[in-house]
């Protein structure tokens, strides 16, 4: 009784070929490979008005790093930024500002509100604060806390990255400018602008005669 090598049995019988085309390839939807690039690659246009800012910047530091998710490149342009990131309170005389800096930004682009002030006025109930800034821009992405710490606003991104994985390019209505008609919830630059000055806002400087 002997023992056979299945390596080296009927070796003499094996025909070895080469393939010219290459067993290797990717098949994937267009869908998913734009969400991927655009969720792991956010610049984003910080607007920093208070104590949220520094949670904002302690998030951007080497202890949290948010260059993790693609976002070390702080974009100070409106220009060059997708994801606007309101962390404080906004008072009417910076609404005008920050509905213009939104308008500014290209498409596609979403929006953060970093902490209770941003996001409902918190404990500011007064009449030079801004109830919520989604009565000026759109917002995709609410993070609680007074003031939030890093790890919420890291919670924050990746719930924006989930969003934005979902979306399709062909839905035009992701793309909307959602610009304000008759009953339009979001307001105009003009409108934003009358509404602050009384309060003397960064526009004119000057109050209401």
């Amino acid at each position: 009784m002997g023992l056979t090598n299945p390596a080296v049995q009927n070796r003499g019988d094996e025909i070895t070929s080469v393939s010219a085309v290459s067993p290797n390839w990717v098949t994937t939807r267009l869908d998913f490979l734009t969400n991927w690039a655009r969720a792991n690659s956010l610049w984003p246009m910080p607007f920093g008005t208070a104590c949220c800012a520094i949670e904002y910047m302690a998030t951007a530091a080497s202890r949290f790093d948010i260059a993790r998710f693609g976002m070390e490149r702080q974009a100070f342009s409106p220009r060059q930024a997708d994801v606007l990131i309101c962390a404080g309170r906004l008072p009417f005389k910076l609404a005008p500002v920050i509905r213009r800096i939104w308008d500014q930004m290209p498409q596609p682009k979403w929006s953060i509100s970093m902490g209770a002030c941003a996001s409902s006025g918190g404990i500011f109930d007064n009449y030079s604060m801004v109830q919520g800034i989604d009565t000026i821009i759109p917002v995709d992405v609410y993070v609680p806390g007074c003031p939030p710490r890093p790890e919420g606003l890291m919670y924050g991104i990746l719930l924006l990255q989930k969003k934005i994985k979902g979306e399709s390019f062909t839905d035009e209505s992701l793309r909307d400018e959602k610009l304000v008609g008759p009953s339009g919830l979001f307001l105009p630059p003009e409108q934003v602008d009358e509404l602050s000055e009384p309060f003397g806002n960064s526009v004119h400087q000057t109050r209401s005669a």
